[in-house]
């Protein structure tokens, strides 16, 4: 097992290479003792915008265990490393009698029949919208001509809505897994450079190639994967999950990851029609808010800024009022777009998407601020109505101040402080596709979020130079940053109130982000392991 060495240090730019040598010599080590090395993180520290560092952790592979534990014994900034390498284990003994089901075809439910089709389960997945070609066309046409489709759009369809987003692999999860989830998108396509920076992300341009080789592999390994395939009711037999209903057709099945992504509102519906335990849980709602590249570049490099050593700058804050309501920036996307994410009719929803290459003229990230039970009422469903609510409120406010359907409403960060509805001499061109009209915020968010919001521009504005800018926009609103609900699950890693039904990733309300649910589909994944044989 190889040892990481912490905490190398270097000028901006110091070749890899360098860093390597650094590290080796920092632990007391020669390039001879070393049988393999390479980087295990990489990040900048910008800290002192006048003197930013690459800052390295480096892995160090000696000729024996011993030697590598007493290395680490010696030097405190050493440690061993936690393997990347990832085995499942088959352990179950009930012979399954129908199918192993799949429901969602989002980070948590490719994985998770990635894995399972691998150890010889044969899955099914069932994905409510359309394959990748067909996606992207539904997406195109909503973003170019205003054709809304609510099955195949920015939320629903292959990859899920991670697909249509910067592709940001960051989270605050500690999981060994994250190492072999990211190693696998390597595998399928994805740069090198994911398993080592400290802040990764795909694109949303490279990412949709990922999906479809992930998809590909799932086949290829004995499972299947059904399109346009919307799961719209569950049979339980006893206690049991015996069979699903998929566009009307009739399943048998023993088992059902259920990785139906976020904003599967009417699944969460029919879930607690059939006696499924659902319960409300905290999320955020807010708005999108564009800054120029080069304004918060130079926010975080200040001379170094457009440096071809430095990436897009990239941000992220977030404070908690006394009250211990929290309000942070969420899914910073440099150099990309604000992007059209509703999955109903007469609705606007925002997020905010990006290339590989980050090179867009604007900058874009959400504030949001914490919502709870407390906030929109304690029924099961009455987040997914707090946040529905505003949706139609943020159409019907566009439409009304003269926008075309699915126009999002918008308004200087001045305008907003001033509780005004204005784009007079904005400093940035919104990027969201379907156009912005002035609105109101106020006539949209609730007072309690809006509160919040003016408070967070004003601390935000003491820690980065481009929020003092009041010619920056605001676009509303941002509603999907997670789930509203949870579907409890307990030791078995199923459903507390219907056995064999396995709740996976964001929908089911234990993910936040691409990562997160990729580790829990594998998770799920091995949980049906420990249950079932292959078999069906």
């Amino acid at each position: 097992m190889p040892i990481i060495i912490r905490d190398i240090s270097a000028p901006m730019g110091t070749d890899k290479k360098e860093m390597i040598s650094a590290a080796l010599k920092k632990a007391g080590l020669s390039e001879r003792d070393a049988v393999r090395t390479g980087i295990h993180k990489i990040s900048l520290d910008a800290r002192k915008r006048n003197n930013i560092l690459t800052v390295a952790s480096v892995w160090v592979r000696l000729d024996s265990p011993e030697r590598e534990k007493q290395v680490c014994e010696r030097k405190s900034f050493c440690s061993l490393a936690r393997d990347r390498e990832f085995t499942p284990v088959i352990s179950g003994t009930t012979v399954p009698e129908g199918r192993i089901a799949v429901a969602g075809f989002g980070p948590a439910g490719m994985f998770a029949a990635l894995l399972l089709a691998e150890a010889g389960y044969r899955p099914i997945v069932f994905e409510r919208g359309g394959e990748m070609s067909e996606r992207v066309k539904a997406v195109e046409d909503f973003h170019n001509k205003g054709i809304f489709s609510p099955r195949t759009n920015v939320q629903f369809g292959e990859g899920g809505a991670g697909t249509f987003s910067d592709g940001k692999l960051t989270t605050r999860i500690k999981d060994p897994l994250c190492g072999y989830a990211a190693q696998r998108l390597h595998q399928m396509g994805a740069p090198e450079e994911i398993i080592y920076s400290a802040k990764p992300h795909i694109g949303t341009d490279k990412l949709r190639g990922i999906v479809e080789n992930i998809r590909k592999r799932i086949i290829e390994a004995g499972g299947e994967v059904r399109f346009n395939s919307q799961l719209d009711d569950i049979e339980l037999r006893g206690g049991k999950i015996c069979s699903l209903s998929v566009n009307g057709e009739k399943v048998p099945a023993s088992a059902l990851i259920l990785a139906i992504g976020h904003s599967a509102r009417d699944t969460f519906e029919m879930l607690m029609s059939r006696g499924v335990v659902l319960e409300p849980k905290p999320f955020a709602v807010g708005v999108r808010i564009e800054h120029t590249r080069e304004s918060v570049d130079r926010s975080l490099y200040g001379k170094y800024a457009g440096s071809p050593l430095l990436p897009a700058g990239e941000y992220q804050m977030s404070f908690t009022d006394r009250s211990g309501r929290g309000v942070y920036t969420f899914c910073m996307c440099p150099g990309g777009t604000v992007v059209p994410s509703q999955s109903e009719e007469n609705t606007v929803v925002t997020n905010g998407m990006s290339v590989y290459a980050r090179d867009g003229v604007n900058s874009n990230a959400a504030i949001a601020v914490s919502v709870s039970p407390e906030d929109y009422g304690k029924g099961v469903l009455d987040g997914v109505k707090f946040a529905r609510e505003i949706e139609k409120r943020a159409f019907e406010a566009a439409v009304k101040a003269g926008g075309r359907e699915y126009s999002a409403p918008a308004c200087t960060v001045r305008a907003f402080l001033e509780g005004k509805a204005s784009l007079d001499n904005m400093s940035v061109t919104p990027t969201y596709a379907l156009g912005v009209v002035p609105c109101s915020m106020d006539g949209i968010l609730p007072s309690f979020v809006t509160g919040k919001l003016r408070e967070s521009i004003k601390v935000f504005s003491g820690r980065m130079e481009c929020f003092k800018d009041g010619g920056a926009v605001l676009t509303a609103p941002e509603t999907r940053t997670s789930s509203p609900v949870r579907i409890p699950r307990g030791g078995s890693m199923e459903s507390l109130s219907a056995e064999g039904i396995f709740p996976c990733g964001e929908g089911a309300g234990y993910a936040g982000g691409i990562m997160s649910a990729a580790v829990d589909g594998i998770r799920q994944a091995c949980a049906v392991m420990r249950i079932y044989k292959p078999g069906q």
